[in-house]
């Protein structure tokens, strides 16, 4: 007689004949979607594993974010499987799986070609088809400093040496072994749907000074639809560029001369910023804020107080004058702070909102300056709330509410939001710690909304709040945040009388809703791909005047259009009628106005929509009626 044995997966029960295939389990389960992997006893294990024992069965699905890590991480293994086959004498560094992929980091004298990565992705199927079993090897210390010395990995040796336990836990698939602590599939067969995308430069454990190294990207997915679906998206990312859109849209540039990492706005691009700061300003002003401007300089010894030259690593090196030394400011917080610590404050005073549009400068390096999303300089819509304990929680939804309402009017309706707590790296008493997180959280359940805890990246002053958007393509963006702060008000020694006339701390609120204008400009560039709605763009209407004769009504629009608050031009080239509606497609200007004989005779204009065509004859009074509309309403909608 067969011997039985219990096993438990997706909280369902069997007894079962010992060594069935847990494949052969599966279809009794009634599942929404196939599982690629499981977890029996904390080992990953593919679907054809035989049952042997009494356990409990974990299934691991295509869209899972643990399966996905697994699989891109055995995947970032075969390609330097493939590297090591094809480039022997190559030094392997590190090689993670990241969100969307994985990448891993390659010594070597020779840049990788184009064609080398084609050819290590042919390589990479060659050794997936052959259905290597990944194995896991523990070694002693000394076993694997001299195993990855004999294989001339000083890259891996170093590892070792700074990492390496007693014993040291390797992974091995055929002649290729890695130091690592996995987990991996059980072999290179279950790595199917992959793709080598790009390859870039990069310095060993993230030091400039260190040596450069190559790091080559791709991304992987159990399934074949997702890994074309995903494919697709980097496509459409790429023609939504705004590195590429900006300076064909002549919205801003960079120039070397200048300095990396330092934004010129053209004025179409200056225009668009302009709007949004006017919107900015009216709805802070609805909530009850008052607006304060501060210097980008001061001494050394202010963010000495701040605890900034301690815990921040992004400032640019002292300015020397007159025996002091000044920075240059890498935030606004101490300069709100003595605008308040310029007077005594009462609890009636409380709470103050204070914002600024307020530039500030970090040292990002150059390699990691990325068009807009990444700069040196750039402007962030700041404001700091000084309010009582009792006033903390209500504040915190208020700024919530706000940042919803001003995302919302840029297309943002779907977010991802997580709660940040303690670092490693922090100032303060634990029991305040507790307290301000306890604080957000409530702030954030009264507000009905989901978030995530993410443990251990809360700022080193105080736990925050991160709301990250989504955009048309899924991409999350981090946009807002609130940051809860007791360390300043200590130690720039901040106070109110209260009611019992004593004096008491106040509570610090950082918080900026859109972020820096600069990277929350280049995510609507992308988000609208150009493509902006009414109330933004640089250029709401351009009238075409058909020859020269229509001139004078095309004049005497758009003077009639920009003193009913539009921006308008009437474009009076000595060019056909058919390029100028292309040119006005090409730099997707929203409305286009069309005159000619009939429009002057009757006054009226042809309409034209940008991505839309032709709309037919419209009164001038009835469009501009229209167009208020979409510019007092927010309107994403360009139709009229």
């Amino acid at each position: 007689m067969a011997e039985l044995v219990k096993v438990t997966v997706e909280d369902s029960t069997f007894s079962i004949e010992r060594g069935t295939l847990l494949s052969e389990l599966i279809p009794r389960l009634k599942l929404s979607q196939k599982p690629v992997l499981a977890k029996m006893n904390g080992e990953i294990v593919g679907l054809g594993r035989p049952l042997e024992e009494a356990m409990k069965v974990e299934l691991i699905y295509p869209d899972s974010e643990e399966g996905l890590d697994i699989l891109r991480h055995s995947a970032s293994h075969l390609l330097a499987h493939a590297v090591l086959e094809l480039f022997p004498g190559t030094k392997t560094g590190i090689g993670p799986p990241i969100e969307n992929g994985f990448y891993y980091d390659f010594l070597r004298d020779k840049p990788f070609t184009p064609e080398d990565l084609s050819t290590i992705e042919k390589k990479m199927r060659e050794l997936a088809r052959k259905d290597i079993p990944i194995k896991k090897v523990i070694f002693s210390k000394k076993e694997a400093l001299h195993l990855f010395k004999d294989l001339g990995q000083e890259l891996k040796v170093e590892l070792i040496e700074e990492k390496g336990e007693k014993e040291v836990t390797c992974f091995q698939q055929g002649d290729f072994v890695d130091f690592c602590l996995g987990p991996h599939l059980p072999s290179t067969g279950g790595i199917k749907h992959f793709k080598i995308l790009s390859a870039s430069g990069a310095y060993w454990r993230g030091d400039e000074k260190g040596k450069q190294l190559q790091r080559i990207y791709g991304t992987a997915f159990f399934l074949k639809q997702q890994l074309v679906d995903y494919l697709t998206l980097l496509e459409e990312a790429k023609k939504r560029d705004h590195r590429r859109l900006g300076p064909e849209l002549d919205l801003f540039s960079f120039n070397e001369d200048l300095g990396g990492g330092l934004v010129l706005w053209h004025p179409k691009g200056a225009t668009i910023r302009q709007v949004i700061e006017d919107y900015w300003r009216e709805e802070h002003i609805k909530d009850d804020y008052e607006f304060v401007f501060a210097p980008h300089i001061a001494k050394l010894d202010v963010w000495r107080r701040s605890g900034h030259t301690e815990f921040y690593e992004a400032m640019y090196p002292p300015i020397q004058s007159e025996g002091l030394e000044y920075e240059l400011k890498p935030m606004n917080c101490p300069f709100h702070i003595m605008v308040y610590n310029s007077r005594q404050r009462s609890y009636r005073d409380l709470p103050l909102r204070w914002g600024e549009l307020g530039t500030v400068y970090r040292f990002e390096r150059s390699g990691v300056l990325h068009g807009l999303l990444r700069v040196r300089g750039f402007t962030v819509d700041d404001a700091h709330i000084f309010c009582r304990a009792d006033q903390l929680e209500s504040e915190t939804i208020g700024v919530i509410r706000l940042a919803m309402r001003l995302l919302a009017a840029f297309g943002f309706k779907d977010y991802d939001i997580f709660l940040s707590t303690r670092p490693e790296k922090y100032v303060g008493k634990v029991e305040d710690w507790d307290k301000a997180t306890q604080a957000l959280k409530h702030a954030l359940e009264a507000s009905r909304l989901d978030y995530q805890i993410d443990e251990g990246e809360g700022v080193f002053y105080g736990p925050k709040i991160d709301i990250k958007v989504k955009d048309v393509l899924r991409r999350s963006w981090q946009c807002t945040t609130i940051q809860l702060d007791f360390n300043l008000a200590e130690r720039f020694d901040l106070n109110y009388v209260g009611e019992d006339g004593k004096l008491h701390r106040p509570f610090l609120i950082h918080r900026a809703l859109l972020g820096s204008l600069e990277r929350f400009f280049g995510i609507l560039i992308e988000h609208f791909n150009g493509n902006f709605p009414v109330w933004l763009a640089p250029i709401q209407v351009i009238i075409l005047p058909i020859s020269e004769r229509h001139d004078d009504y095309a004049r005497a629009l758009d003077k009639k259009f920009k003193e009913e608050g539009l921006r308008s031009r009437a474009d009076l080239r000595r060019e056909k009628i058919g390029y100028k509606i292309r040119d006005a497609e090409t730099h997707k200007i929203p409305l286009i106005l069309i005159v000619g004989d009939k429009e002057v005779d009757q006054g009226t204009a042809s309409l034209r929509i940008h991505g839309l065509g032709d709309k037919g004859e419209i009164k001038v009074n009835e469009f501009l009626e229209k167009v208020r509309e979409l510019d007092k309403n927010k309107s994403l909608d360009v139709n009229i």
